[in-house]
């Protein structure tokens, strides 16, 4: 088992700027992306979840609208959640994800915001579990096979004896 890679799950939260047109205001351009995002990753990708994303005022860093309204249209930040499945590093995660849903999302520009590792809590537990069948395992196939070494009375082994007649020398 030493050389076996680590292979580890992340979440992986990407930003999409989506933009939006003729709409009168922020709430309204916010359920529209959604909407609209949610329509282009489906059903491909129904496991992504979609919130409003978060923005700050990078001057008084005062809490901000997720929607920029301008000329009755709009730029809305989501938050694109996944998780991604047996990667070796976050980087890989990271590309995966903007990948996946990159391909689903034209023309809308992605920064992936947040990655972290997923930690199982019964990762060890697991672990001890696989170590312990493989050992129970390695138990059995001994029995197993002293089994198949026993010899009947008449001297030949039970392997010696066709199928069909197994239930006539039971009897």
């Amino acid at each position: 088992m030493a050389n076996k890679r680590y292979h580890m799950n992340c979440r992986v939260v990407v930003e999409a700027a989506v933009p939006v047109y003729d709409v009168e205001s922020a709430d309204e351009a916010v359920r529209i992306a959604i909407s609209k995002t949610g329509e282009m990753l489906n059903p491909d990708l129904n496991y992504v979840e979609i919130n409003m994303g978060e923005r700050v005022c990078p001057h008084c860093h005062e809490q901000l609208d997720p929607a920029f309204l301008a000329a009755d249209e709009s730029l809305v930040a989501l938050e694109l959640e996944m998780t991604v499945f047996n990667v070796e590093r976050e980087e890989h995660a990271a590309r995966i994800a903007r990948k996946e849903i990159g391909q689903r999302l034209e023309n809308i520009p992605l920064d992936v915001l947040v990655i972290e590792e997923i930690v199982d809590e019964g990762e060890d537990e697991d672990e001890d579990e696989d170590e312990e069948t493989a050992a129970n395992e390695s138990d059995t196939q001994s029995d197993d096979a002293q089994t198949d070494d026993t010899q009947s009375d008449d001297g030949e082994t039970d392997d010696d004896v066709l199928p069909e007649f197994e239930e006539l020398i039971d009897e």
